[in-house]
């Protein structure tokens, strides 16, 4: 490890019910920076703690309760005080509004105050405070009016392909694969419209993954007639093996701020299909991008990349090098080190070498 030992609190704001983006992006984190040699501090909801414990000190804090709830910041407020961390990093906007809510009291803890932005809100006041912001994506960069902002994309750690599967693999090819959580933003409604326009020899869509509309979207499944053509087993556990095995993933969402998918797809090799949502561009040639988010124009996408999957995995030599190079843990782990010393060298916090004796 190069550079100081550092002490960093990562806060997640988020309840414990759900586990999407950003919340595998803060797990990722928080074991590459232990891994580094750094110790690290998870304020989040108690029911992350078991996913956390293994490489941080997790302090359950009550996300339940709205982001100006005096208990939430009190609580945060006194658990910063007692961890007295070189670095603080919230992820998202609720957890960067708390934290600047902290930092603007006279007992704030003297630190480096960083936040990251993960998705695409109508304001991003709560990062104004920040000593330094990290966006996931350029379009999510462009958003920011801050004069220390940088964009890291997310990174994944290398996942074996034969690792044993949740579900079993269907045979059937071509095989296209989704996942994510079965909400409306992920456009998965718009994807099983777009399936029932293709052919019969576009082969197999399995979409994995859970969540609020699963029962309307088997409905949909079973409306439309494309039960033998549309698997929606569940949450898969090990996407790794669907990913070495399939001709093509799908992304369908309406809105993303950097998607894991396309990290962990490229990072296997698979190519990959998307709605036009932030950060696939920099990695994805034009002809893998839909026109737009509706069923047409993902119909239109999927029926001229499945028509040759061979030509398609060819298409996309170029974004498999460029993940290597780009998209691994280790590489978001240190260019995420690397800002931290070049914020703490701009705004070095008053008194804390005082207090850390």
């Amino acid at each position: 490890m190069t550079g100081p030992t550092r002490r960093i609190a990562l806060i997640l704001a988020t309840p414990g019910t759900t586990w999407g983006g950003m919340e595998k992006h803060t797990l990722e984190l928080a074991r590459g920076l232990a891994q580094a040699g750094h110790e690290i501090h998870i304020l989040a909801a108690p029911d992350y703690s078991e996913r956390f414990q293994e490489m941080a000190h997790v302090h359950p804090i009550p996300v339940h309760f709205s982001r100006r709830h005096p208990w939430l910041g009190l609580r945060i407020r006194r658990l910063l005080r007692r961890i007295r961390p070189d670095i603080v990093h919230a992820q998202g906007n609720k957890a960067a509004q708390l934290l600047g809510n902290v930092k603007r009291r006279r007992d704030a803890a003297q630190c480096t105050y960083v936040g990251t932005l993960h998705g695409t809100k109508s304001s991003h006041r709560a990062f104004a405070k920040m000593d330094g912001v990290i966006a996931v994506s350029d379009e999510l960069a462009a958003r920011l009016d801050h004069p220390n902002a940088t964009v890291i994309y997310n990174g994944a750690a290398p996942a074996g392909p034969d690792a044993r599967t949740t579900w079993p693999i269907p045979a059937r090819h071509p095989l296209t694969v989704a996942a994510g959580r079965l909400e409306p933003v992920k456009g998965f409604h718009s994807l099983i419209d777009a399936w029932a326009r293709l052919p019969d020899d576009a082969g197999q869509l399995v979409i994995l993954g859970d969540g609020g509309q699963r029962e309307a979207l088997a409905r949909q499944i079973e409306d439309t007639g494309q039960q033998a053509r549309i698997a929606l087993p569940g949450y898969e556990a090990n996407i790794a093996p669907w990913l070495a095995r399939a001709d093509a993933c799908i992304i369908s969402s309406e809105r993303e701020g950097f998607p894991y998918i396309l990290i962990e797809a490229l990072l296997q090799g698979c190519p990959v299909l998307s709605t036009p949502v932030s950060g696939v561009g920099a990695f994805l040639p034009e002809s893998a991008l839909a026109a737009g988010h509706d069923a047409e124009a993902l119909a239109t996408l999927l029926r001229r990349a499945l028509a040759d999957p061979d030509a398609l995995r060819d298409q996309q030599q170029e974004a498999f090098a460029k993940a290597e190079r780009e998209l691994t843990l280790d590489g978001m782990v240190q260019r995420t080190l690397a800002f931290y010393e070049r914020l703490k060298a701009l705004t070095p916090p008053a008194g804390a070498d005082a207090e850390r004796g």
